[in-house]
């Protein structure tokens, strides 16, 4: 068999027109979809390795083949695959995963592969931040600076701080939406761990205001108690 063509017919069975104009409508028209919303797409993917098995020592081929094809679904099956298995992943892959990235890049791929893939595995091959991801935050390429601020986001009280602010600090001045937003977002979710740290950061650090609204967002709902 063929694991990912396979699949795709499989998955291509279900498609649902009348989501598919809404979801490639929210997608700004840049992406072809089947029209088969996240839940339903990883039922359907559950029952086709529940018959076939998991892609496994294949998996960067699979992930591959179905990263080629034009339906955004399946770029999302290709993600579900690498984070389920990522513990298949070795400091080489963190190569085959930048492709990835820089492939038809849009936040729906470029975040979980951040947080779920490029996260767990440099927490793994911590080497990998000084041979890769120094040269991700100085990139031309958006989506590379954008995963090297939000590859720690799940990473609370094992974060390295100082390697936060000053990923965060070389992209103050962007004007770049997604890196504005990758700015808060990371200093978001780091203030569930370190509240006081974030609040000096962005009160000694000139930040655009979505990046300042969105850091401090869970700070504002979350008073500290007396």
């Amino acid at each position: 068999m063929n694991y990912a063509k396979d699949l795709r017919s499989f998955i291509a069975e279900h498609r649902n027109e009348e989501n598919a104009f809404h979801m490639e409508k929210y997608m700004r028209n840049q992406y072809t979809f089947y029209g088969i919303k996240t839940p339903e797409r990883r039922a359907l993917v559950k029952a086709f390795v529940n018959e076939h098995g998991k892609p496994n020592e294949r998996l960067k081929e699979v992930v591959d083949e179905l990263w080629s094809f034009k339906e955004r679904e399946l770029k999302c099956v290709a993600i579900d695959f690498l984070v389920a298995q990522q513990k298949l992943l070795q400091a080489e892959d963190l190569r085959f995963v930048k492709k990835l990235i820089v492939t038809e890049s849009w936040w729906d791929s470029v975040d979980p592969l951040a947080s779920n893939v490029v996260g767990p595995l440099i927490k793994r091959h911590p080497d990998l931040i000084e041979e890769q991801l120094e040269g991700w935050i100085y990139s031309d390429n958006m989506w590379l600076n954008r995963t090297a601020i939000l590859f720690q986001l799940r990473y609370k009280d094992k974060t390295n701080e100082d390697l936060l602010y000053r990923y965060i600090k070389l992209h103050t001045a962007s004007k770049e939406f997604f890196i504005q937003k990758a700015i808060g977002w990371a200093l978001r979710e780091y203030s569930k761990t370190n509240r006081s740290s974030v609040i000096n950061f962005i009160g000694n650090n000139q930040l655009a205001p979505l990046s300042k609204r969105e850091g401090l967002k869970y700070i504002l709902s979350h008073p500290e108690k007396e």
